[in-house]
């Protein structure tokens, strides 16, 4: 009887949450540099103005300087993490050294998310409070049809907007046109 090709442990691909220690205006950060060589990244991006050369230039920034996610396998990331000395995994707490990933199901979603609307607001999990989640409803129709969360809570405004959660590491919250919303 014939055994499975035994398999490198880390050699499967998954979405890692990564830490970039450079500065904030290090010109080049992890995200691009991995972006450069072709790596499958997400950095949560945000709009920004700031001051070059004495002129106010509005530019995309990420959200969390330090946070990105990259999917690839550990056999690809490992020599990464010891050659360059600002890039490292993070990892979860009380975990003993496992890196943190996302399910790719979960990642995938997320970005969606990001990507269907123009100004994205991140949330922090501390940031977000139960004032501010409101009914449970899906979406019908539209680039998020299907997807199920929570409306968020904004008084005296015409817009809706969905929570949309990496559980325990960040939640996005997008504009979404009210015909597509269903209560649940």
């Amino acid at each position: 009887m014939d055994e499975p090709p035994m398999t490198l442990v880390g050699d499967q691909p998954k979405w890692y949450v990564m830490r970039d220690l450079k500065r904030a205006n290090a010109k080049h950060p992890a995200y691009k540099i991995l972006g450069e060589m072709n790596m499958k990244i997400f950095t949560p991006m945000v709009w920004k103005l700031s001051v070059k050369q004495g002129k106010r230039v509005r530019e995309k920034v990420p959200f969390m300087a330090d946070l990105l996610f990259v999917y690839d396998t550990r056999h690809t990331l490992d020599p990464l993490v010891e050659l360059i000395s600002t890039f490292q995994y993070r990892y979860m707490r009380g975990s003993h050294g496992a890196p943190m990933t996302v399910r790719n199901a979960d990642m995938e979603r997320f970005i969606k998310a990001v990507e269907a609307t123009e100004n994205p607001y991140f949330y922090t999990p501390g940031e977000l409070t139960p004032d501010m989640i409101g009914r449970n409803v899906r979406i019908i129709g539209g680039a998020l049809n299907n997807y199920e969360g929570r409306l968020q809570k904004i008084r005296g405004s015409r817009s809706r907007r969905l929570l949309v959660e990496l559980p325990n590491l960040l939640t996005v919250s997008v504009e979404v046109s009210p015909e597509y919303i269903q209560l649940l």
